[in-house]
């Protein structure tokens, strides 16, 4: 499957870097003087930029903010620079880090560079000629639940990463009261089911089972696997939200982008493909191994499931805001306000009927 390896595209129009700026402050920190320079844009990716970058014989991968983002917190690339660092040594998926620029002269925000991981990434639809087989589907399905797993196993004491802990209070409760806020900072339309099941996560909030370093935005599209063997992780990215929090509540997030197999596409604001093939497990199934391999009773994870959906719809709620205000020019962006009531339905739904 060497021909699936993720490819870029042309800078999309309004998201452009400034390269006569660029090139000489890379070549100066980076060291490279000779060869060519170009940059081209990854095409996935709702949220912080990416970008290849090739200066002379390497390749380099480029993160900076949305243009026109208000929320500065979630896209923190010193953070997300500094959590790399100390994450890559102990968690070989993660790319390694090279570079973080502070001058916001030169682009317009704070941007890092990173390795270039080569391989596949699922996105929406499936690439010409990709047809594995149902063990091949099954065995990539389940290893990211095993993949995950071992994330929550990291010391992330060992490496270093307390400053991302925070002591007081529980972590469900944060999560679901910032998640409210961050929904009304970015409200541009009348949804009165957001109330209704934020009402409800306030009423049925569990406990913390634990403290772990999560991904918190774990799914296909931030997973690289090897092209030779489409089963095997060798990439985790957008480590942008990554803290140390609940394990349940990080597999939650990730099981609210599985879409099971016997689901309608349009059933979910996820129009991803690959779980719906032969062979493709379940959201029951992928927390059962996650179960297996963490040790963790997964057996009330219907509460993190319809909390990850609305946490979801927050998240498109916020990118459409800046399409709404004007701010980027990115026509994908156009419709995510019918995904977060479809998402915000789906929630209820779910709440309804009492299991994921």
């Amino acid at each position: 499957m060497s021909g699936l390896v993720d490819s870029t595209v042309q800078v999309r129009e309004g998201e452009e870097l400034d390269s006569k700026t660029l090139e000489p402050y890379l070549r100066s920190e980076l060291g490279i003087g000779d060869g060519s320079f170009s940059i081209e844009q990854f095409p996935g990716g709702h949220s912080n930029l990416t970008y290849l970058v090739r200066l002379g014989d390497r390749e380099f991968v480029l993160r900076r903010p949305p243009f026109g983002s208000k929320v500065k917190a979630a896209h923190d690339m010193g953070r997300e620079y500094a959590i790399l660092s100390h994450i890559h040594g102990v968690f070989p998926p993660a790319p390694e880090p090279f570079l973080y620029c502070e001058d916001e002269s030169l682009l317009g925000a704070k941007f890092y560079l990173m390795e270039r991981i080569e391989g596949v990434i699922i996105r929406q639809d499936p690439p010409e000629g990709f047809n594995p087989s149902e063990e091949l589907v099954r065995k990539t399905c389940e290893s990211l639940a095993v993949n995950l797993a071992r994330l929550h196993a990291v010391d992330w004491r060992a490496a270093g990463l307390e400053s991302l802990q925070r002591k007081e209070g529980s972590f469900i409760q944060r999560q679901v009261e910032g998640w409210h806020r961050r929904y009304h900072g970015s409200q541009t339309d009348d949804i009165p089911l957001v109330e209704e099941v934020y009402q409800w996560c306030r009423e049925n909030m569990p406990g913390d089972v634990g403290a772990v370093l999560i991904h918190n935005d774990y799914k296909f599209d931030n997973i690289i696997l090897d092209a030779d063997d489409i089963s095997r992780v060798v990439g985790v990215l957008d480590w942008e939200m990554s803290t140390i929090g609940d394990p349940l509540f990080d597999l939650g997030v990730a099981l609210g982008s599985w879409v099971n197999p016997d689901e309608a596409e349009g059933a979910t604001a996820s129009r991803g493909f690959f779980t719906r093939l032969p062979g493709a497990i379940t959201r029951e199934q992928f927390a059962e191994v996650y179960g297996k391999e963490s040790g963790l009773d997964v057996s009330n994870i219907h509460f993190y499931y319809v909390f990850a959906l609305i946490k979801l719809a927050v998240v498109l709620q916020q990118i459409y805001y800046r399409y709404h205000q004007g701010l980027t020019k990115d026509e994908r962006f156009a419709g995510m306000i019918f995904s977060v009531r479809l998402l915000a339905e789906r929630a209820a739904a779910f709440i309804e009927k009492g299991r994921m």
